[in-house]
């Protein structure tokens, strides 16, 4: 299987692009790409640190002083439509890197890359439509405002979704004018590497994008803490994005931070079930669980909750786990690691009651990193498994009451991604959207499709900043005001 994958790659994976130029780390070293469905070594990837990201960072404020620099909107916004229609023509290619990469399952992995090209096509269409504003002021006063690149701009990108993120984040950052230093996470950055090929196809100047693959304690590390970072865009854990944040605070730099969640979905009586059973299901699901804005927690008021529970542990009975390739609903955890960390969330459910479970093919191979979605019922929010990021594909069912208890046990996590209401009751959808401590809410469905147009972030220890359609553009600038005197 090994050397079948390793002909999707028609690029080296051992080096970093550093100045328009491709070259092996500083060090020399090399990592281990392992594939999540069988356990085996993709191939090396470069281990860069330190000096690999002053490279990096030397080039993107190289390019902002010439060539990249001196680009306007319009031609900027032309490069990324281009890039888009790329990403485009290699969908099946790039879903293929990401499949064996990440262990998402080819479907997944296709929807990823048509996200990363609407991103590329979002915000290249935005990049001219990005305003400042005059404001009324003092007799003799002309004042208006400036939006523009904050500089160089640092993205620590994780292995979860990796298309997608740098859509989003590398893609509005260009689109303003910023040249960009990538690190992709160490467990799966081909489709990084893949973006980067296709955005010196579309014409990106040297030095606007510099992709550093390596560990995080080493590049990811150098690259928060670098002087010459104006910002940086992190995707990960509470944990690292804790360290991001010092480590960029000590050069008063803005950092926008995407951490994770708990996030629930409500379904109350007057739910149209038919409806809302698919989103409860695929939304704790999805990339076998490992989903910042995974829904792993379904709250259901006690009239329809045995209903519910029927129907959602009947759709869990259906679920089949296996390789990537074989484009199952679910496929593998990123690595034996996180396999290891699922698992011992599942233990800490031995007291709950397992509604159901999906089951992992007989041609999986053992050494893969599979896991059974697990469906536990009747569990209390105090429990650790209701209150935990377990980053796998596992859900709660909560029964409750009324209204009010069903907003306290929403708001009771740390977390406040994204959550859901089900209900036909339209005062109760506005009560409750204004009332829930999430980022995004959404009334009668989960996700909105993707959403590459509505602003994503979180509040609490979800992080903080917003990503995401227009406003990630304005994340990504810094406002000017100018105040012309002229009697």
């Amino acid at each position: 299987m090994e050397a079948k994958l390793i002909q999707k790659i028609w690029f080296d994976p051992t080096l970093c692009l550093i100045e328009g130029r491709w070259k092996p780390a500083a060090s020399g070293g090399t990592l281990p790409l392992i594939n999540p469905s069988d356990g085996t070594e993709i191939c090396r990837i470069a281990r860069g640190s330190e000096p690999d990201i002053d490279a990096a960072v030397q080039a993107a404020q190289t390019a902002l002083q010439w060539d990249w620099g001196r680009k306007t909107a319009l031609e900027r916004g032309r490069i990324l439509t281009r890039l888009g229609q790329l990403v485009l023509e290699r969908a099946d290619d790039l879903a293929q890197l990401e499949a064996m990469d990440v262990g998402k399952p080819l479907t997944q992995a296709r929807a990823d890359a048509v996200a990363l090209a609407r991103y590329c096509e979002f915000y290249g269409g935005a990049a001219d439509k990005v305003m400042g504003e005059t404001i009324p002021y003092l007799d003799g006063y002309t004042v208006y405002t400036l939006r523009e690149p904050h500089g160089v701009t640092g993205h620590i990108v994780p292995w979860n979704y990796p298309m997608q993120i740098i859509g989003r984040s590398v893609g509005a950052a260009l689109a303003m004018g910023n040249a960009c230093v990538l690190k992709p996470a160490e467990e799966a950055c081909l489709t990084a590497l893949a973006f980067a090929h296709l955005a010196q196809q579309a014409g990106l100047p040297a030095g606007a994008l510099n992709v550093v693959p390596g560990l995080g304690s080493e590049a990811g590390a150098a690259l928060s803490a670098h002087p010459g970072v104006n910002h940086i865009s992190f995707t990960g854990s509470v944990a690292t994005g804790a360290l991001v944040q010092q480590a960029a605070g000590r050069n008063v730099v803005p950092v926008t931070l995407e951490l994770g969640g708990k996030s629930p979905q409500l379904v109350f009586d007057d739910a149209d079930l038919d409806a809302a059973l698919p989103f409860l299901v695929n939304a704790g699901i999805q990339n076998a669980g490992q989903t910042c804005s995974a829904s792993s927690r379904i709250l259901v008021q006690r009239g329809v909750y045995d209903q519910v529970k029927s129907r959602m542990s009947e759709a869990y009975e259906q679920l089949t786990v296996g390789p990537a390739i074989q484009d199952m609903r679910v496929g593998p955890l990123i690595s034996d690691r996180q396999k290891q960390i699922v698992s011992g969330f599942l233990d800490k459910g031995a007291d709950l009651t397992i509604a159901a479970q999906g089951r992992i093919v007989r041609e999986a191979p053992e050494t893969g990193a599979y896991v059974r979605p697990t469906l536990f019922a009747d569990v209390s929010p105090d429990h650790v498994l209701a209150r935990d990021e377990i980053f796998g594909p596992v859900q709660v069912l909560i029964p409750f009451d009324t209204e009010e208890q069903a907003l306290t046990i929403a708001n009771s996590t740390e977390y406040g991604l994204v959550a859901s209401i089900w209900t036909r009751d339209g005062a109760r959808q506005m009560r409750l959207a204004k009332a829930l401590h999430s980022g995004q809410v959404f009334i009668n469905n989960y996700g909105a499709g993707g959403g590459v147009e509505l602003p994503f972030g979180g509040v609490g220890k979800s992080g903080h900043g917003r990503e995401k359609g227009f406003e990630a553009l304005y994340g990504f600038s810094q406002l000017k005001t100018v105040a012309a005197y002229h009697g």
